[in-house]
């Protein structure tokens, strides 16, 4: 890397890609903010969407301006319109409804976490990688161009060796929020927590020893989770989660010869500062933070690799996706965080 400049990053644009059929399963507000990002920034279609309810498909299908709209997962699963489906259903329902996709010989893209723990990933994997389809985890952080930018620092070495991750993602919900409904796996780990544990595991891969600590919320879930990692490098990740309160939310990677300080929000579209130790230069990275309207950029990745006739994204391989479950599921047996579905 130049001391004058940082990389510039090499995500695909949206006529880069090939349009694809969309189907989208599930009508909530990740759903929503999705599809709005598809429409407003990319040539995708929204092909169709699907609700157990046809009265909330048509509505949801008609402000979204989906093509048609199914009462049902096997409706939309036989309209051949749809090449991918995008999974954004609850939390308990997303290993059983990427199953049923995949079945169907579909391609997809799962909302996070892709399962509950896991074991319910590697069978999802597993099931994809039998029938040929592509399959991915919607941890669409990794896949934002400042995201790129930060890979090509670490992997040309400008970081160093990374010896340091800190990470935490909190917000305060209301009482009636599912967030804190534990009969929807609620509590801060899957919603918030996967963020922090992902961010780590990116960069560090599969820790060698794990503490962690929790405190519940009012309604049993699982409220407020502190997490230290430790690897054979010596490297450590120091980690923090909650839907109890408001956290800074930013990240930061230390390595021998660099540091990366994410600005707050660190998962989302947004800057960074990097420092050079050796120089002590400065360098700043900026892009518009937009917040949840950069989700298309998972949307152009899952072109991006269906059109090159990849069933996985090696920006999230689903090896990388079972690797930080299995973190979490230990997190979650450290603090006793156990869902009644399990």
């Amino acid at each position: 890397m130049s001391q004058l400049s940082l990389p510039t990053s090499r995500r695909p644009g949206p006529d880069d890609v090939p349009q694809l059929g969309w189907g989208i399963l599930g009508t909530g507000w990740i759903a929503e903010r999705f599809c709005t990002a598809l429409r407003a920034s990319t040539t995708q279609r929204i092909a169709a969407v699907a609700s157990r309810s046809q009265q909330r498909a048509e509505e949801f299908g008609a402000a979204m301006g989906a093509e048609r709209s199914h009462g049902s997962l096997d409706a939309m699963l036989a309209d051949p319109a749809v090449d991918v489906v995008y999974v954004a259903t609850p939390h308990p329902n997303h290993h059983a409804d990427a199953l049923r996709v995949v079945a169907a010989g579909k391609h997809v893209l799962v909302e996070k976490p892709m399962a509950l723990n896991a074991q319910q990933a590697r069978e999802v994997a597993a099931a994809a990688q039998a029938a040929g389809v592509f399959c991915a985890e919607a941890l669409w952080t990794l896949f934002l161009p400042k995201f790129d930018v930060v890979r090509q620092l670490v992997t040309s070495g400008d970081l160093g060796e990374i010896l340091g991750v800190q990470a935490d993602q909190g917000e305060w919900f209301d009482a009636g929020h599912r967030i804190l409904d534990p009969e929807l796996a609620g509590g801060a780990m899957l919603d918030l927590g996967t963020y922090p544990v992902m961010f780590a595991t990116w960069l560090l891969g599969q820790p060698d020893e794990v503490r962690a600590v929790g405190a519940r919320a009012s309604s049993g879930v699982m409220g407020s989770v502190s997490m230290s990692l430790r690897y054979p490098s010596g490297a450590q990740a120091a980690l923090q989660t909650s839907c109890l309160v408001e956290l800074p939310n930013v990240g930061c990677i230390s390595g021998t010869r660099g540091m990366v300080q994410f600005d707050r929000k660190f998962y989302q579209p947004g800057g960074f500062t990097y420092l050079d130790r050796a120089s002590g230069t400065t360098l700043r990275y900026d892009e518009e933070a937009i917040e949840h309207a950069g989700l298309f950029h998972e949307a152009l990745e899952v072109a991006r690799c269906i059109g090159e006739g990849r069933t996985q994204t090696p920006l999230r391989p689903l090896g990388d996706t079972i690797s930080y479950l299995d973190v979490m599921d230990e997190v979650r047996d450290q603090v006793g965080d156990r869902f009644v579905m399990e």
